[in-house]
């Protein structure tokens, strides 16, 4: 397992243009704020593989190396780093080339990992279900066929360190054929997932629920914000990607109409291109949703460079033109007194403020189905009708008059349509 590395040498890359004009001091704060962001959330991303950070080594230059991505001199300190702390894994915040990595590891008596690969490590420590095990395989796979050569006796077995948690009986070392082999069997295994999980929303879609989805990055405390909403008790953890399969659940909104809240699966800068083709099947969800929530951390440093992130991957999912309700999490974390941009929905899943108003901009924001208001005129025979009413409309006003039950009720226009033939007079929609 991943916590039997005994520790692990970070590196980040910080490139920085050559021909960049010479920054003022502002820009200088801000970009050695973004950087010391960015080196924590690696940091974070380290420790929820199970790694014990041993030494943290930064260069920035030019560009890459395109033999070593480090310079010649830096990969020798990181040489005089591991045999000094007797580290068992150097990880890397930056992709590594093929030729880059078998370079690096000829230089090292350990293990490397690029930013990648942790990722996809963490998302194998995570998987629970078939379906995610399955995602995990498959996106491992594909990230390691055109990084085969050199890998040698270091891939013949599963191993217990960070990057050795693999793909099961697949021996990666074994040819290239029998490796697409078993990934063109996981590819039908999706598939067939998809195709179980498309039945399952056509059934859903005969009654129709409109479907609201959160998105953002990962630790943005989405999970919390789920539980908080919806009572469902799901994982929550500080540690990211503890969400990998998703989650739905039924939540009535003020106005009595139902929606079901999908919790789904964080993004993070730079996420890797396979994990989002893998996991199309989870994020189906978000691409059929009609409304989507994302959730941003509003104590976060790199708030606005996390935003960004999210929405590369949503345009990535071809989502970005769906209707988005910007919603700023863990406000009772910030000092008091902060303004909220004008745009956005101030909340906290951990203490429960907000949510009210949360809710009253989901129901205002679905357009699908419509709040309207129309006034009925019912005999009291009809109590089927009435009780459908009072439990999926909220009445504003009521009287009876004889056998007569006279109601005016705000609710979905799908369920007043239902009973036009008592409708007295239609007002104006909500």
């Amino acid at each position: 397992m991943a916590q039997q590395a005994r520790a692990a040498a970070t590196l980040s890359d910080d490139a920085l243009e050559e021909s960049a004009p010479e920054p003022q001091a502002s820009t200088k704060e801000s970009t050695e704020h973004d950087f010391q962001a960015a080196l924590e959330e690696f940091q974070e991303l380290a420790r929820s593989a199970g790694a014990v950070e041993a030494a943290v080594l930064i260069q920035r230059r030019p560009r890459p190396d395109p033999a070593t991505l480090v310079g010649g001199g830096k990969l020798d300190e990181i040489v005089a780093v591991v045999a000094s702390t007797g580290a068992s894994l150097v990880l890397f915040d930056h992709d590594l080339t093929p030729s880059q990595a078998r370079n690096i590891e000829a230089r090292l008596p350990c293990t490397v990992i690029d930013r990648s690969q942790l990722i996809l490590d963490i998302f194998a420590r995570h998987a629970r279900t078939r379906e995610g095990m399955l995602q995990v395989e498959l996106a491992q796979l594909q990230y390691q066929l055109p990084r085969l050569a050199g890998k040698g006796k270091s891939m013949s077995q599963l191993g217990g360190g960070i990057g050795t948690r693999g793909p099961g009986e697949t021996k990666l070392e074994t040819d290239r054929r029998k490796i697409n082999v078993r990934v063109d069997h996981l590819k039908r295994q999706i598939e067939a997932v998809r195709r179980i999980r498309g039945q399952q929303r056509q059934r859903r879609e005969a009654v129709p629920v409109p479907t609201v989805a959160l998105v953002g990055y990962t630790n943005a405390g989405k999970s919390t914000l789920f539980n908080a909403l919806t009572g469902a008790g799901v994982l929550e953890s500080e540690r990211m990607f503890a969400t990998l399969d998703p989650k739905l659940r039924q939540l009535q909104l003020p106005s009595r109409r139902k929606i079901l809240l999908s919790d789904t699966v964080g993004f993070v800068r730079d996420l890797p291109h396979a994990l989002v083709s893998s996991f199309r099947a989870t994020l189906e969800e978000v691409e059929r949703s009609e409304l989507l929530l994302h959730i941003r951390d509003a104590s976060s440093p790199m708030l606005e460079e996390q935003r960004l992130q999210v929405e590369a991957v949503l345009a990535e999912l071809e989502v970005i033109g769906k209707p988005v309700l910007q919603v700023l999490n863990k406000v009772d974390l910030l000092p008091p007194g902060t303004v909220l941009p004008t745009d956005a929905i101030g909340v906290s899943g951990l203490t429960g403020q907000g949510l009210g108003h949360l809710l009253a901009a989901i129901d205002a924001a679905l357009v699908a189905d419509p709040l309207a208001t129309a006034s009925f005129r019912i005999p009291q025979s009809e109590g089927r009708v009435i009780a459908a009413l009072e439990r999926g409309a909220t009445i504003e006003r009521q009287r009876f008059a004889g056998n007569l039950l006279y109601m005016t009720a705000t609710g979905p226009a799908s369920l007043l349509h239902r009973y036009r033939r008592f409708i007295a007079h239609e007002e104006t929609a909500a």
